[in-house]
């Protein structure tokens, strides 16, 4: 199969679908994989270092689409792209498209295929290649955190683990999944006093374990509605495979949010889990709405793009080993995520 990886547009987008060693173990295989010229340069990859292992290297995304059967990118194809792509492609990439019914509407319109990576789901209830990258935001949530309560940031001045003779700061995390889980463990070893919001047992049992400093609770609204009220910083972390996520705290209860205050929103790319969350990139990542600073970047680990690009990549290798070999009989994870197939919506929760 030809395969085709383009330079991601959006802005600050750093990362790359293909490192130069996984592009090269496609080609081992017998597919022609074409990368667009200074696509993994962010990342820290020449063009040289894809030519040097058998990859073809393009000058512009349109002579790499044109050429390509399978595209795959990092983010969702913004307008520029959508003019390139047509019928025959297959896309495989992040496309959250619960929260972008636009972007649906303009796949489904070219008739593609498009398999997103966020709902490609094992028979588990896993989602290998979301979990590299939530695990990356969740770190990310509370590095960029800790950094907007700094009083020149406009925070509180307040440094979250505190040291002796000083408070401790308050993370209240929504949702102990992969990335919730991640930020609760970067958190608490700051010195955070910590409290988690989670549905299953389990999870709040191993988040429990994370150490004394983090407690694990069940979303009841009250028991939410009390602890956002004296949150440092608020992170929302809240999954529905699929699906837009639920507002699990109001504007109401951001009103009642102490003066200076931060959040965090990783759900943001799938609608947010926080009432007053919009989407913002890395030009202007945040923005101050009752007293609270917001962050609402919808490609957090696009600010990490090498650490980024090697985790999706080794993510990615199986279930696009699989998918060119066989386009026409995915596996049972790949057709998991298939949101788009010839100009219909088949993804349960999209329909």
């Amino acid at each position: 199969m030809k395969i085709g990886v383009p330079k991601e547009i959006k802005p600050q987008e750093g990362r790359v679908a293909l490192i130069p060693e996984a592009a090269a173990q496609l080609v081992s295989q017998g597919h022609e994989v074409s990368i667009q010229s200074q696509a993994g340069v962010i990342s820290g990859y020449s063009d040289d270092d894809y030519l040097n292992l058998g990859v073809k290297v393009l000058s512009d995304a349109q002579t790499l689409y044109d050429s390509a059967q399978l595209i795959v990118k990092v983010k969702e194809p913004i307008e520029a792209e959508l003019t390139i792509l047509n019928k025959e492609h297959i896309l495989f990439s992040f496309l959250h498209l619960a929260a972008l019914p636009e972007l649906t509407q303009r796949l489904c319109s070219i008739g593609l295929k498009a398999i997103a990576f966020e709902t490609v789901e094992m028979p588990d209830g896993k989602l290998p290649l979301l979990a590299p990258m939530s695990d990356i935001a969740g770190r990310l949530s509370v590095q960029i955190g800790t950094h907007l309560l700094h009083s020149s940031m406009g925070g509180k001045g307040l440094l979250l683990g505190g040291v002796p003779a000083s408070e401790r700061g308050k993370v209240v995390i929504l949702g102990g999944g992969m990335a919730g889980g991640h930020a609760a463990h970067v958190a608490a070893n700051l010195g955070a006093e910590v409290v988690v919001f989670e549905r299953n047992r389990d999870k709040m049992e191993a988040l429990r374990n994370i150490g004394h400093n983090v407690t694990a609770l069940y979303p009841h609204k009250a028991s939410i509605q009390k602890h956002t009220r004296v949150a440092d910083l608020l992170i929302g972390a809240v999954l529905v495979v699929g699906e837009k996520a639920p507002h699990l705290v109001s504007e109401q209860d951001v009103m009642q949010m102490q003066r200076g205050s931060v959040i965090i929103d990783i759900s943001v790319d799938q609608g947010g889990c926080i009432e007053t969350t919009r989407p913002t990139n890395f030009d202007e990542p945040t923005f101050v709405q009752h007293g609270i600073t917001h962050f609402g970047v919808t490609n957090m680990p696009g600010s990490v793009p090498k650490t980024a690009s090697q985790a999706l990549s080794a993510s990615l290798i199986p279930f696009l080993t699989d998918l060119a070999d066989s386009p026409d009989n995915l596996t049972a994870a790949l057709q998991a995520g298939v949101n788009i197939d010839a100009g219909e919506i088949v993804h349960p929760a999209l329909k």
